[in-house]
């Protein structure tokens, strides 16, 4: 069941599922419905890290690693844990890991990185002419990418 603690209905159906479950000794698994990015998200962090490529000539997959991840949003990506024999190492998490909130934070870090350090513009969400045409160029140099 589904339940939106954001609302007091929500709130009041919740508890009274919960002392049910309670009452009636039963087992259950409570977990938490994050927010999940919409497509387009995806697909405008992948036009402007194509775009960040194609003026830099590196590769997608670098890119998105190092200097997405990495470089501006280690916070967001990065964690350590212990392995039973290389000890500490760093996983880096999927961005389908992730939230809506985060994600946005995640572009808006790589934007201004890219802008301030590598002298790159990549634009806005809303710059629907810049990012079709980033579309365009991406398809064209496609086995570069």
């Amino acid at each position: 069941m589904y339940f939106d603690l954001t609302t007091e209905t929500g709130v009041k159906s919740f508890l009274t599922r919960v002392q049910y479950m309670i009452d009636k000794k039963k087992k259950v698994d409570l977990t938490e419905k994050r927010e999940k990015r919409i497509l387009s998200q995806n697909n405008y962090l992948h036009l402007i890290i194509s775009w960040f490529c194609i003026e830099t000539g590196n590769n997608l997959k670098f890119v998105k690693k190092e200097y997405f991840k990495k470089l501006c949003n280690p916070d967001i990506f990065l964690y350590e844990r212990e392995d039973d024999y290389l000890g500490s190492v760093t996983i880096i998490r999927s961005s389908a890991e992730i939230d809506t909130k985060q994600m946005t934070d995640a572009i808006d870090r790589f934007r201004n990185w890219s802008a301030n350090e590598a002298g790159i513009y990549l634009p806005e969400a809303n710059e629907d002419k810049f990012l079709e045409h980033i579309q365009e160029e991406t398809k064209r140099q496609r086995q570069w990418l």
